[in-house]
């Protein structure tokens, strides 16, 4: 029975299979390590505005920090009210975390190590199901809201409902003009070497647009319109600062998570900080080029394991530098009036967006 196991995981099936779990286990990973200590950059940050120390008790320079809460989550009581609904307060955390961890599914982290891709899945139609992924985790702010059975948990489930369409619209819009470029512009100027990756995608394939960037040059470059919309969209739909409507604590004392607490409530924190990282990460993607950098020798397809390794490694210094500029702008802008929000994404981005493509199309129609 032992011998046929291995044999199996010695065949291509079993390799693959193999090779599949080892990057789900090593993008959870890291994906958890860059949630847990972007909580203690956010704290360093805000101390370092307000001119405070910041968390310095736990380890050196407070790195243990994130542990000390973990744990602190872990063994707090987990008490439920007995006035909400049971049914939906239980299951409104796992369904805010779970889509963020879906989405890191269709992003190229890196090239190639040996001949496998460093993407788990890569769809052909990686942005619809980015965005179709993405819109789910409102859903868990919403049962959340309804199941707390208080008004103001469920102002908040309704405001972030509605912030949601609004930005989703705009967001999804903005990157059709990156499609119309990557696709309306000369691809065969890439390297033999290029082509083996770009065979039997579609135009809708984030590794196929990674790629040609590695080869034409960043996205943001070509497309600075659609760059600041999808930023500005980024940080409505994971409801950060100036777009945190449905938690602001001024207004709603917390909002949607108010009568959470113990490891609950630390989801609903744990999935806001890993929408913030697939989010930063799909941007990377988008629009910085992903893994490739315009240095000779380091913008090609990974000959050796080291220059992988080394695409793993530009790709999370962009993520890491979005993180923190996100971080950044919650501790120094102040926030948005709702009905201000409101008329930021239908009266202006929205119309914004589709001239954008309209006249990215126009361009591309004249230079052809």
């Amino acid at each position: 029975m032992i011998q046929a196991i291995i044999d199996w995981f010695g065949s291509p099936v079993g390799l693959s299979v193999l090779f599949s779990a080892v990057k789900i286990l090593g993008v959870f990973s890291v994906l958890m390590f860059i949630v847990a200590y972007s909580v203690w950059v956010e704290r360093k940050v805000s101390a370092a505005i307000q001119d405070r120390c910041g968390p310095n008790r736990v380890g050196i320079f407070g790195l243990l920090q994130p542990a000390a809460d973990a744990i602190k989550s872990f063994l707090k009581e987990d008490f439920t009210p007995a006035h909400v609904r049971k049914t939906y307060y239980w299951l409104a955390p796992a369904i805010v975390m779970i889509p963020s961890l879906l989405t890191v599914a269709i992003i190229p982290f890196g090239s190639l190590i040996g001949n496998e891709k460093m993407i788990i899945a890569d769809l052909n139609v990686g942005v619809l199901y980015t965005f179709g992924i993405v819109s789910l985790g409102v859903y868990g702010i919403v049962l959340a809201g309804y199941a707390a059975r208080s008004k103001y948990p469920f102002i908040g489930g309704i405001r972030s409902s509605a912030q949601l369409i609004s930005y989703e619209i705009a967001m999804g819009m903005s990157v059709i003009p990156l499609f119309l470029i990557a696709g309306g512009l000369d691809v065969q100027q890439l390297s033999a070497g290029w082509q083996s990756l770009l065979a039997g995608t579609s135009g809708l394939n984030l590794n196929r647009l990674v790629t040609w960037q590695a080869g034409n040059g960043w996205l943001i470059c070509y497309a600075p319109i659609s760059f600041v919309i999808f930023l500005a969209a980024m940080f409505a739909e994971t409801n950060r600062m100036p777009f945190d409507m449905p938690e602001c604590e001024q207004e709603l004392a917390g909002g949607y998570n108010v009568e959470y607490s113990s490891m609950k409530f630390a989801l609903f924190f744990m999935g806001e900080y890993a929408s913030m990282t697939a989010a930063a990460a799909l941007m990377t993607t988008l629009f910085l080029g992903g893994w490739s950098l315009p240095v000779a020798g380091l913008n090609q397809p990974a000959t050796t394991i080291w220059i992988g390794l080394i695409h793993i490694g530009i790709f999370l210094a962009k993520v890491c530098f979005i993180l923190f500029m996100v971080i950044w702008v919650r501790w120094m802008w102040p926030r948005f009036r709702y009905d201000q929000l409101m008329d930021l994404g239908w009266r202006r981005f929205i119309p914004l967006a589709l001239a954008n493509i309209v006249i990215t199309a126009v361009v591309l129609w004249a230079k052809s």
